[in-house]
């Protein structure tokens, strides 16, 4: 395979691959082809990385059980400590976001990537050394600044490479690992609980755990593509229809720039904000899951080693639905009426939660939870991949909504105190009215969507889907430009 060895300042400048301004006609089995070329060296590589990125976010739920509290937060019989350890990630993962994600685009991509995955690799790691309250808080806060350069980056940098047709089920399987992760993390646990070492079990766990993104690391900065017009990964031939794919329906930046304007109308963009409050509801359920999750079914009456089995069922379901969900999206290119099921899935499990006593119907209330949660974050982070018509809007606007979320998931780690176990009703109905007002704001953005490309189609008509669409002085309001719905 070819490496990324390239000079970072060497990239083409021919007008017909960066304009886009000439005919191309392309062989369908050739688009194909690099489609699948693409696939083999990008997804791989990104979805290992957003594997390692969520096991480290979330292991605390499983260090929970093997004795970190005991070990280092002076036993936290209320949990007050342990809910800060969760959520001061999310606190610098917030602040860092917006910032990171515009600063990504001054940087070729495999580079960026690559330091964040190193940067984040070494917080996590350096989790397994603290001995007290300060120093596990302190890896955290490095934790969320690191993965603030890599999550909200990720469907900025797929944009570069996949249309508007492919976007929704590439970042399903992408945010789908966060899902495997999820199941995979219960593996793990489940493992280093049977582990009789001269160390405390959970170090181990953050050891496992914390390495995998820094070896990572050295894989993305040989061989992850840089931008279309830069990367050694294509010939002239493969260069000219990424390009020409990159400016379908829209048109892409060339080289690292970034338009001041398009930061200003991504910050005053009100559908940006009701993304937010979708993601804000999403992720306060998320955060709970991740963190409580082992916890909360150690109360139906198992063991701990058993708990963390437990979890792993539950993370398959949910990354099978997201792929479906994304296809299906995919192929009708409508994204808010399968955002508004899997929402209203998700808060039908809390509802089941909240009334129902029987095991067997609340952990099947489980698998509604985990699914429709991932499967809806999956897909709206596919939807503003293109509905925010430029690169800078993009970088800014995604993280921005991401920001808003990510605020559910600090108090998403505050609302399952211990005290409150094991039925949990103030987490479970919080919880449980967050998913219902995600689910009606997608459906307004969706009818918002509709309304505003019948609105557009009735003044200047309907424009051919394929045809390059001018947004580098207004971004998605080009009048040509239509949106997702």
């Amino acid at each position: 395979m070819a490496s990324e060895k390239q000079a970072d300042e060497d990239k083409p400048e021919s007008p017909s691959l960066s304009t886009g301004s000439e005919l191309l006609v392309v062989d369908p089995n050739e688009e194909r082809l690099l489609v699948r070329k693409l696939d083999r060296r990008i997804l791989p590589i990104t979805c290992l990385l957003y594997l390692f990125a969520y096991l480290d976010r979330s292991n605390l739920g499983n260090a929970r059980l093997q004795g970190l509290p005991k070990d280092i937060l002076g036993g936290d019989p209320t949990g007050k400590r342990f809910d800060w350890a969760v959520s001061v990630f999310f606190l610098s993962y917030i602040l860092c976001q917006v910032p990171a994600t515009i600063t990504s685009k001054l940087f070729p991509p495999r580079i960026w990537l690559a330091s964040m995955a190193f940067g984040w690799g070494v917080s996590s790691t350096l989790m397994s050394t603290t001995f007290d309250f300060g120093g596990l808080m302190t890896a955290r806060v490095f934790l969320g600044i690191f993965e603030a350069g890599f999550g909200p980056v990720i469907p900025l940098y797929f944009s570069f490479f996949y249309t508007k047709e492919e976007m929704g089920v590439r970042l399903a399987y992408w945010f789908g690992f966060a899902a495997v992760a999820g199941a995979f993390g219960g593996l793990i646990a489940f493992g280093v609980q049977h582990i009789h070492a001269a160390i405390e079990n959970w170090r181990i766990l953050f050891i496992i755990e914390g390495l995998p993104p820094i070896l990572l690391a050295l894989v993305t900065i040989w061989f992850l593509p840089d931008r279309p017009e830069a990367t050694t990964f294509f010939n002239e031939r493969e260069r000219a229809i990424a390009m020409d794919r990159m400016n379908r329906g829209t048109s892409g930046d060339v080289g690292a720039k970034v338009e001041k304007a398009h930061i200003i109308m991504a910050f005053q963009d009100w559908r940006v904000y009701a993304g937010g409050v979708i993601f804000f509801g999403l992720n306060c359920a998320l955060a709970s899951i991740s963190a409580f999750l082992p916890t909360i079914l150690a109360t139906f009456g198992f063991s701990k080693a058993i708990s963390q089995l437990l979890t792993v069922p539950p993370y398959a379901v949910a990354a099978i639905l997201l792929v479906s969900f994304g296809y299906a999206s995919d192929r009708l290119q409508s994204r808010g009426i399968f955002m508004a099921i899997a929402c209203a899935i998700a808060g039908i499990g809390y509802v089941l939660l909240l009334s129902v006593l029987n095991f067997h119907v609340r952990y099947f209330a489980v698998f509604c939870i985990v699914a429709g949660t991932y499967t809806t974050i999956g897909m709206i982070i596919a939807w503003y991949a293109h509905n925010l018509g430029s690169e800078t809007k993009r970088a800014t606007g995604i993280p921005i909504f991401m920001a808003i979320g990510q605020c559910g998931s600090v108090l998403g780690s505050h609302i399952f105190p211990l005290k409150e176990g094991p039925r949990y009703i103030k987490g479970f109905g919080i919880s449980c009215a967050l998913e219902f007002l995600a689910c009606a704001f997608c459906l307004v953005l969706s009818i918002s969507y509709r309304m505003e490309n019948a609105h557009r189609d009735k003044l200047y008509g309907k424009p051919e889907p394929d045809n390059r669409v001018e947004t580098g002085e207004l971004a998605d309001k080009a009048t040509n430009f239509r949106y997702i719905c």
